[in-house]
């Protein structure tokens, strides 16, 4: 069995945890951890650094990782800071675009996922694609193959997904993306995409994620009041999930409630999460609603008196 066989085997229910998104559960399993070696515990830290930021908790991460933490802790407290403090990432991306165009480290795992992660939420998935194409990682595998579905190119997701099923067919990682490429294949697909989902809530726990993802399936299937359920339990754990507002906002179209309802959950996105691309897009699009009408508008110099 090989090292990393062991590492994996060792922090499985903290590694699990995270990719379920199941982050307070991650930071619990990672904190009551005994790690064998320094590889292990370096490992352990770089998923409790990652499910503090998952929960926005970003001062924890500025505050622990300096600057003679090791290497590999170093891109998170890049990452943290991205999120953190809108005003530097800029500077932050530059950085990050110099040290892409140089030798990258292809052992430091964690410097390529916050590499690909910000050059995702900065749109640039060409960057991000270049920067994981180089590493072999399994994780490095599911974000190839999300970028791959953001961009319409279910083609590239379904030929990423089997070299993940030949690595590791049984692991969590290639779970998930089975059920991500099902949805977005549709039709009798969903009902596969739902099963995934919900046996890894019976053997583990719910999470937004696992309950958005089922939400998500009935929507397609046309199942509204079972979508409806599951994004409210779903609200029930996480209130401020964008991606459970989201999925709200778009079912109660569907269920035909009263506009206020939708705008309920509409608002609190905005309040909440400013920076979310769908968020930014409906702003896009209601400034330029707004510039239209006025542009168009009848002047009060145009109306003849008679």
């Amino acid at each position: 069995m090989s090292r990393q066989q062991v590492e994996v085997d060792e922090l499985f229910d903290t590694k699990n945890a995270f990719y379920i998104g199941n982050y307070q559960q991650c930071i619990n399993e990672a904190q009551k951890a005994k790690p064998s070696s320094p590889a292990v515990q370096l490992e352990r830290d770089i998923f409790l650094y990652r499910a503090y930021i998952a929960q926005k908790k970003y001062r924890v991460v500025l505050d622990e990782i300096s600057g003679v933490s090791p290497p590999e802790l170093q891109p998170l407290k890049l990452l943290a800071e991205y999120f953190a403090v809108p005003s530097k990432r800029d500077t932050l991306v530059s950085k990050l675009d110099q040290q892409a165009s140089g030798n990258v480290d292809v052992n430091n795992y964690t410097s390529i996922i916050v590499t690909a992660t910000v050059y995702y939420h900065e749109g640039n998935f060409e960057a991000a694609l270049r920067i994981l194409n180089q590493a072999d990682y399994l994780e490095c595998s599911a974000l190839t193959l999300q970028i791959y579905l953001k961009i319409n190119r279910v083609d590239l997701a379904i030929k990423e997904l089997k070299s993940m099923q030949e690595k590791d067919d049984d692991a969590t990682l290639t779970q998930l993306a089975q059920a991500w490429v099902n949805i977005a294949m549709g039709g009798d697909k969903l009902q596969d995409a739902y099963y995934i989902f919900q046996e890894m809530t019976d053997k583990h726990s719910s999470t937004p994620l696992l309950l958005n993802g089922q939400a998500v399936c009935f929507i397609g299937q046309g199942k509204y009041e079972e979508a409806e359920a599951a994004l409210q339990e779903s609200l029930d754990k996480d209130s401020n999930n964008p991606d459970t507002l989201i999925n709200m906002i778009v079912l109660s179209q569907h269920l035909g409630k009263p506009p206020e309802v939708s705008n309920r959950f509409l608002s609190q996105l905005k309040d909440s999460h400013l920076e979310h691309p769908f968020v930014k897009e409906y702003l896009l699009k209601e400034n330029e609603f707004e510039r239209l009408t006025k542009q168009y508008a009848p002047s009060t110099n145009d109306i003849e008196v008679h």
